[in-house]
């Protein structure tokens, strides 16, 4: 997809995301096949569910159908949100990851794997998982730091609200 076609998809379809609570964070055209394939990734700060992303979808295939932004041949319109694994590229990505789990490339070379704290305009506190029975550590982590970063998924760790819930059942 050329740049100015996806400007311009950009241009048109931003302020119906934006009229729907929600981020547009990606637009990808592919071909696949025959068929070309229109997918928008959406998100918030509270997340987006499936009458959310619904909404959305009809709003943007009215706009669409509306101009020429696609052309004439076919294609399918797919609405989502970024996935468990997503990238964290702008600084609302990280303020969203804030509790979770990330896998960072740093500039100097190298990886660290620790949970975002906090997020504010100038970086990232950090905590640092302890290796083999040792504490975890703070560190503070500069977004100028950052080459890149990718949310972990965690299989076995206890969600905030469930430990809660836990030990409320456990005392009662």
């Amino acid at each position: 997809m050329s740049t100015t076609q996806s400007e311009r998809l950009r241009e048109l379809l931003e302020p119906l995301v934006s009229s729907q609570g929600l981020d547009l964070e990606e637009i990808a055209v592919d071909t696949v096949g025959r068929k070309r394939v229109l997918r928008v990734v959406v998100d918030s700060d509270t997340g987006a569910d499936l009458d959310r992303i619904a909404d959305v979808s009809r709003a943007l295939s009215a706009k669409l159908d509306e101009t020429d932004a696609m052309g004439s041949a076919e294609y399918t319109l797919e609405v989502g949100t970024p996935g468990a694994e997503r990238a964290l590229t702008e600084h609302r990505h990280y303020v969203r990851a804030t509790g979770r789990l990330v896998r960072f490339q740093l500039a100097e070379g190298g990886d660290l794997v620790a949970r975002i704290l906090a997020a504010d305009e100038d970086g990232l506190d950090l905590e640092v998982p302890g290796v083999k029975g040792r504490k975890a550590t703070a560190r503070r982590l500069a977004f100028d730091d950052i080459a890149g970063a990718r949310v972990q998924v965690e299989f076995n760790r206890k969600d905030d609200a469930s430990e809660k819930n836990n030990k409320k059942e456990e005392e009662a």
